[in-house]
């Protein structure tokens, strides 16, 4: 009877459950797809193993496996805690030390883009909310469509973005499986097929997700089918520093192009380089022809900031101006964004050095070869089960690896759990 009776009330239960939906406002919201990088958080935090190895995340760890904020970035807040600053609103377009700095970095110290002024540089949430302003300036006032040209692959949120802003993504050829490399002349091809003023999103460096960048020759045979073809760039610039070691170096294409007189729009983040994840801090800047069409824009910018949040948050910016305006801090941070760089390029180094020493039969240069937190392995969607199924390596299923996952003690942990199900 007391069966029953349970039986009768779960009934009971689920019947309202099904009614309340039925006649919810809500009813007809969808359940969205998983987040793929969380499921495989998840995965690996439910796994007892005590060899387990997280290399889905895109963040920065030590080495020993720990999130690490720069001791530059703990300085900086002291200096800020010590001001005692206020809590007021930062202007829409964001803290000036900081946007100024921002395009400064990105253009280099002495860019006559900024001396002139000739820049709008805005105060972003981050890389994505810089994408995201781009996304909805572009749809507004861009004359000539609404159609943003991609690399294959991309980010897995470029196109979320510019969805929500109203723009179409089409893909043009960027990565070869075959070689684990760039397909430069299948890009090459498909941005001389473009019809003259569309909209091209490059990564400034440091791919993502491939880790797979153009080489200088080849940055500057891009900016000239661009320039011929007058396409219209919107660069992504989210790992200034964190590629190579070099801020310079790393914004070589941004610079190039500034060169050759090329006008686009550039997303920039802090995320990686100052390890301010959390903090969110970021830039938008376009780049214009003229001190009107500069101020035109400016206003443009700030009413679009305006809807979507009125105002930036203030505490990232802050320290990041003060790494990027104080000079002994500013050396401190880039000798310490090196640190974080040649710590991700000796664990490429040592772990195709580990499955030579395997005698693994393929080449694996391509490890070395790609550069940033990302590496795109080559390996199958069932050798990716297999790492996770026999060896807890958790990534995601398209083969690519965070190398800031990989530590000294377990580079080699990795390279015996690679050989073993590529063999």
């Amino acid at each position: 009877m007391a069966t029953l009776q349970a039986l009768s009330r779960n009934s009971l239960r689920q019947l309202l459950s099904r009614n309340a939906r039925a006649s919810s406002v809500w009813a007809g919201v969808p359940l969205g797809p998983p987040d793929a990088i969380l499921g495989v958080t998840e995965a690996y935090k439910r796994d007892s193993n005590p060899n387990k190895m997280n290399l889905g995340v895109g963040a920065y760890r030590d080495d020993t496996g720990k999130p690490y904020v720069l001791p530059s970035v703990r300085k900086a807040e002291q200096l800020l805690i010590s001001k005692s600053l206020d809590k007021e609103y930062l202007p829409i377009s964001g803290l000036g030390s900081f946007t100024n700095a921002s395009a400064r970095l990105a253009f280099g110290e002495q860019s006559p883009i900024v001396n002139d002024g000739l820049n709008v540089t805005v105060q972003t949430i981050s890389g994505t909310g810089a994408l995201s302003i781009g996304a909805h300036f572009l749809k507004k006032f861009f004359p000539h469509g609404s159609t943003i040209h991609v690399p294959t692959p991309t980010w897995g949120n470029h196109g979320p973005i510019f969805k929500l802003a109203g723009l179409t993504t089409e893909g043009y050829r960027y990565y070869e499986p075959n070689t684990c490399g760039f397909d430069f002349a299948g890009a090459c091809q498909d941005l001389e097929a473009l019809p003259a003023n569309s909209v091209v999103l490059f990564h400034a460096c440091a791919h993502n997700p491939t880790g797979v960048d153009p080489t200088k020759e080849q940055w500057q045979q891009l900016a000239s089918i661009v320039k011929k073809k007058s396409l219209f760039p919107f660069f992504d610039m989210a790992y200034q520093g964190f590629a190579s070691g070099d801020t310079a170096n790393d914004a070589y294409a941004v610079r190039y192009f500034v060169d050759q007189g090329i006008p686009f729009i550039l997303a920039q983040s802090y995320a990686k380089n100052m390890g301010l994840y959390g903090e969110r801090a970021g830039a938008f800047t376009v780049v214009c022809s003229g001190m009107d069409e500069q101020k035109a824009v400016e206003s443009q910018l700030k009413i679009i900031i305006r809807a979507l949040y009125s105002n930036p948050p203030r505490n990232g910016v802050y320290l990041a101006s003060e790494l990027l305006n104080n000079e002994e801090l500013k050396q401190q941070w880039l000798v310490e964004l090196k640190g974080m760089a040649d710590r991700i390029i000796s664990m490429r180094t040592g772990l195709r050095d580990g499955l030579s020493k395997l005698g693994s039969s393929h080449d694996w240069s391509h490890i070395t070869n790609q550069i940033g937190m990302f590496c795109y392995t080559g390996l199958k969607p069932e050798q990716v089960d297999r790492l996770t199924n026999e060896h807890s390596v958790y990534l995601t299923k398209d083969g690519r690896i965070s190398v800031a996952g990989i530590s000294s003690t377990n580079v080699d942990y990795l390279a015996h759990a690679i050989h073993e199900v590529s063999k």
